[in-house]
């Protein structure tokens, strides 16, 4: 089983709330779509839920969910469910939202701009405080209501204001010098959309490599192979 040492917030500071070791991945890679629904069951004032309907919202059998978080120490009670609040809570511990992280987006174009005008960030308990960029048009001036400096003042930047997280979006022949930079300036973890894959500049340092391209040619398969089936279907 493909296992982590242990689910601190990502990047890693203790929590109240700590996963124990051998976890699967799997699992781990479900707890951000239970704080999501739970998220809104709040917003609907849920007050409890079984596993049973929350299998209904996530598209997890009921068993799925319940050994999920029973890696984690149940949270439940028989015949009553679970607390939507408190699990919620308890999730939130163990994804690091209360850890009170601050990001830095480097690189203002339009995919730039967008994430940092998303709520996103927020919501998840990050908290964004400036962007990065080379151009003169920008720097200086303020993007997404966000003070812009010139990205040779990044690893300096971050060093100073104790950043956690940086947003890469440049383009693919800058990312990583980028990445070393943000590394050089104690940021431990960076989101990058550069397409390009970035290995971490250091042991101190987690990269999720994201490529949206590879969702969508996912999507792509899904479709051609739904309409596959159903032309099978219809010559039977």
């Amino acid at each position: 089983m493909e296992s982590i040492d242990k689910i601190k917030p990502i990047f890693g500071r203790k929590t109240e709330t700590q996963a124990p070791i051998n976890v699967s991945i799997a699992v781990i890679r479900r707890l951000p779509r239970y704080h999501r629904h739970l998220g809104e069951l709040m917003r609907q004032n849920r007050l409890r839920i079984s596993s049973a309907e929350l299998s209904k919202l996530m598209n997890v059998t009921a068993s799925q969910i319940r050994q999920d978080l029973n890696c984690f120490g149940g949270f439940g009670q028989q015949g009553y469910g679970y607390n939507v609040k408190y699990l919620y809570n308890r999730i939130s511990d163990l994804l690091g939202v209360n850890e009170d992280y601050t990001a830095v987006i480097v690189g203002a174009g339009n995919l730039g701009r967008a994430l940092a005008a998303s709520h996103m960030f927020d919501r998840r308990g990050v908290r964004k405080i400036a962007m990065f960029d080379v151009s003169p048009e920008l720097v200086g001036h303020e993007v997404c209501s966000l003070p812009c400096y010139h990205v040779s003042q990044l690893a300096e930047f971050c060093r100073a204001n104790h950043v956690t997280i940086g947003v890469l979006t440049t383009p693919r022949d800058a990312a990583e010098a980028v990445a070393s930079a943000l590394a050089e300036g104690g940021v431990r973890g960076i989101w990058n959309f550069s397409n390009m894959e970035l290995a971490a500049p250091n042991d101190g340092v987690t990269i999720q490599n994201m490529h949206m391209g590879d969702s969508l040619m996912m999507l792509c398969y899904d479709l051609k192979n739904s309409e596959k089936d159903k032309s099978d279907g219809d010559k039977k």
